[in-house]
């Protein structure tokens, strides 16, 4: 194994083709991201949109050191729904955990690992939206970890939750999956480019699009101060 640097955890290229002691784990380490950005508050920092891209890529890779599935689409389709079902695992337990913690995350002091504006400005999006903010933000990074725990603190019903739930995570996973899998192909057989080697590309569009509207909207917002969140956790109940 290469000696490894810190800024490999920023490359979703690092955890598909990860191996421990010979063994390929890129589609449990895959799964487990997943998880933790849609279920684990501090998530937030991990690649979700270029890694599922990458990974329609790497499908058939990812898919042989699990199971053996004969035939291109259905590893991809395999792939799609084994992904779908860590999003819903992990919105579940960022529902279960805001529910449980709302209170806590309002009052909790700015880490590294959090910070509470992300908190505020997920709320707002969720207050815009509705149960559709579920939906959208799947497609959004940081707004998609903190959108179930936000659920979970207003005490959205849980059936109308995990409805947006299943339908937000199907969506997000077979969209950037299968965009990933059919455009290397597209692009491979029409024009001969690898996108493979052009994954550094690749990433920074997708980073591009997904996080600068974020940034915009940040820069534009005002910084939440210790009694702006106060008056939140107040609003709902929390004291």
């Amino acid at each position: 194994m290469d000696s490894f640097h810190w800024t490999q955890l920023l490359n979703p290229e690092f955890y598909i083709n990860l191996e421990i002691g010979g063994v390929a784990v890129g589609i449990y380490v895959v799964l487990f991201i997943i998880f933790a950005e849609t279920g684990l508050f501090a998530g937030f920092f991990l690649p979700g949109d270029s890694l599922l891209f990458l990974a329609g890529i790497y499908s058939t890779e990812l898919m042989r050191s699990l199971v053996y599935l004969e035939g291109d689409f259905l590893n991809v389709l395999v792939l799609a729904l084994l992904v779908a079902g860590a999003g819903v695992v992990g919105n579940t337990f960022g529902y279960w955990f805001g529910a449980k913690s709302g209170s806590f995350l309002y009052n909790k002091k700015d880490t590294f690992w959090f910070k509470k504006k992300y908190l505020i400005q997920s709320h707002d999006f969720f207050e815009k939206h509705g149960g559709r903010a579920i939906i959208f933000a799947r497609f959004f990074p940081i707004i998609r970890t903190f959108a179930p725990i936000i659920a979970g603190i207003v005490k959205m019903e849980h059936k109308k939750f995990m409805l947006y739930n299943i339908i937000s995570s199907i969506l997000w996973a077979f969209t950037l999956i299968f965009a990933g899998h059919y455009l290397y192909e597209l692009f491979l057989s029409k024009l001969g480019i690898d996108l493979k080697l052009y994954i550094e590309y690749i990433i920074l569009i997708i980073v591009a699009v997904t996080t600068v509207p974020l940034i915009l909207n940040a820069l534009k917002g005002k910084k939440v101060t210790e009694e702006e969140a106060k008056d939140e956790a107040e609003k709902h109940g929390h004291f």
